[in-house]
């Protein structure tokens, strides 16, 4: 009609592209956001130990450090962004519990997709699940 929908670039291959039209809470992009994050952080702290073995800990430490600060930073600059968006909703404990819902959502399609296309990958849902269950 005289709308748009935007999809993410890379998209979830694993989805059909009718899925991935599909319209959907603004909040399952805030997951997929949270999540890349989470990757970047992954993918950095594993060649970092590599790298620098002997300072492995140290560097993972601040790596994790990075990744809640941009966690944090990107979820007050939304909640600030979308404060009056129907779309999300008002009450900020029902918006968390809905990031928290998509973002394990999000991490299990990753878990699926990274042992059918990257098994050496797996970890980092495997890790971000972890985290949602033991934080």
């Amino acid at each position: 009609q005289a709308d748009f929908v935007i999809i993410d670039f890379e998209g979830e291959p694993a989805r059909t592209l009718d899925e991935r039209r599909r319209k959907h809470s603004p909040l399952r992009d805030v997951a997929g956001m949270l999540r890349s994050f989470a990757y970047a952080a992954e993918t950095v702290a594993a060649r970092l130990g590599a790298d620098h073995a002997e300072r492995a800990e140290p560097l993972r430490q601040a790596v994790e450090a990075w990744e809640q600060a941009a966690r944090h930073a990107f979820l007050e600059g939304y909640r600030a962004a979308a404060a009056d968006v129907s779309s999300v909703p008002a009450s900020p404990d029902a918006t968390d519990q809905l990031v928290e819902l998509f973002v394990i959502e999000k991490a299990l399609y990753e878990l699926r997709y990274e042992l059918d296309n990257r098994p050496e990958w797996v970890g980092i849902p495997i890790r971000g699940l972890l985290r949602l269950v033991n934080p």
